[in-house]
């Protein structure tokens, strides 16, 4: 039987994951327009609103996991879903009394993505602890597909909103996705035990340390963590200016959103296809046919024009979003197996500071370059590095075994928080 028509909670929770993604894909479309068309922002402009979305990961990050280790994770979703939904319906309130300002998107940009490293980190260590390891990769798979769905329809959306109703209005959308979201998460009847307090705890800023270290060490997360800083790097430099890049091509909004929605397909498709692909060839094979084979197809984005050229902006996105989902259900099921319970937090964080902390760079990289060298040639330098990230992976462990790891080595799993090592890891997940 289905995991969704069996486990209540996890359907809970999954209803709650995709209305979440939804909005947020209307918000990646409708942000960037409120700013180009209400504010007349420029590429560069637009690549620093979406900077300081992932800024805090940067800032926050790494304290913030070492945090959630100590406490019950689902309340802390709760909090930063609250946090999110005010933030994003004051937009339209300002804009309605006439206070919206780029320095506003900014402050919602930052808040809100400070509310989302939270979610995000509490989110990941909670997963495992609702799913036995049997449903876990089922889970993984249920869950970036119906993302990836969700995108779909919210970057249509978004741009059809957008040029219905005016881009301010998309941000109504996705305040009231965090309401759905609220209400699922509200809705969960399991209870996670409030996390033992280790006889002799150690402070914040050593916890931090040592999750570094712990990643540093280890060959596999090492590989894992580096190659989702630079991917990164390159997904946020395109995916920073991708607007702009197909409205200078003479496309209205709502065409803009259609392509990007269309192009979000291939992450359905890659999370369809990603658990056989993984049986027949191996997972850590499987992963390398995602992340550095089928993500060539990124050079195809910036060929795109008006007329039927723009279809090859979609050709590529595809490609993208397929290795891109599929490589992230890899590194999830990876990443629930190896990783110690009591460690998923810290070590979720310290990937992410490096994973994530990228991606304002990559934001404010496609924005500078965008300004400078012109949006298409910008495109050009920002896809390339999608497939060369991949390289990364191909020269670590993961390039010369046919599957990944199943268990933690002892060194990993003795790195409790009451032995002096704590430290939590997560795989680098990349914006899709």
């Amino acid at each position: 039987m289905s995991l969704l028509r069996r486990h209540r909670d996890f359907r809970l929770l999954w209803c709650g994951e995709t209305a979440g993604k939804f909005g947020a894909s209307v918000t990646s479309v409708a942000m960037p327009l409120v700013a180009v068309s209400t504010l007349g922002a420029g590429p560069f402009q637009v690549g620093v609103l979406t900077a300081a979305s992932w800024l805090p990961w940067l800032a926050v990050g790494l304290p913030a996991g070492a945090w959630v280790d100590r406490v019950r994770r689902r309340p802390v979703m709760l909090v930063a879903a609250a946090v999110s939904l005010v933030l994003f319906a004051a937009v339209p309130v300002a804009s309605a009394t006439g206070h919206l300002t780029t320095g506003l998107l900014l402050a919602v940009a930052l808040l809100a993505g400070t509310a989302a490293v939270f979610f995000q980190t509490a989110y990941t260590a909670y997963l495992p602890s609702l799913l036995s390891a049997a449903d876990q990769p089922e889970g993984n798979a249920k869950l970036h597909g119906s993302a990836s769905a969700a995108q779909i329809a919210g970057l249509g959306s978004g741009g059809l909103i957008a040029q219905l109703a005016g881009a301010v209005n998309g941000m109504l959308v996705n305040a009231a996705t965090f309401l759905v979201s609220l209400v699922c998460l509200a809705g969960v009847r399991h209870r996670e035990p409030r996390p033992a307090r280790p006889e002799h705890r150690t402070g914040l800023l050593r916890e931090v340390g040592e999750g570094l270290r712990l990643i540093a060490h280890d060959p596999w997360l090492r590989a894992f963590t580096l190659f989702g800083g630079v991917s990164n790097l390159a997904l946020m430099g395109y995916q920073s200016i991708q607007v702009v890049f197909l409205v200078r091509a003479g496309l209205a909004p709502g065409t803009v959103g259609a392509l990007v929605a269309a192009g979000a397909a291939g992450g359905v498709a890659g999370a369809l296809v990603v658990r056989r692909v993984a049986g027949r060839i191996g997972t850590a094979r499987a992963t390398l046919v995602f992340e550095l084979g089928l993500v060539t197809g990124a050079l195809l984005m910036p060929l795109a024009g008006g007329g039927a050229s723009a279809l090859l902006f979609v050709a590529g996105s595809v490609c993208v979003t397929a290795g891109v989902v599929a490589g992230n259900v890899l590194k999830s099921g990876f990443t629930q197996r190896y990783c110690p319970p009591e460690l998923l937090g810290r070590l979720t964080a310290s990937a992410a500071f490096v994973s994530y902390g990228t991606i304002p760079l990559g934001a404010l990289l496609g924005g500078a370059l965008g300004d400078a060298l012109g949006v298409r040639t910008a495109m050009w330098i920002t896809t390339a590095g999608v497939p060369l990230a991949g390289l990364v992976l191909a020269l670590s462990p993961i390039g010369r075994c046919r599957d990944l790891p199943t268990e933690p080595p002892a060194a990993l799993g003795s790195a409790t928080p009451g032995g002096g090592s704590p430290g939590a890891r997560r795989e680098p997940a990349r914006p899709a």
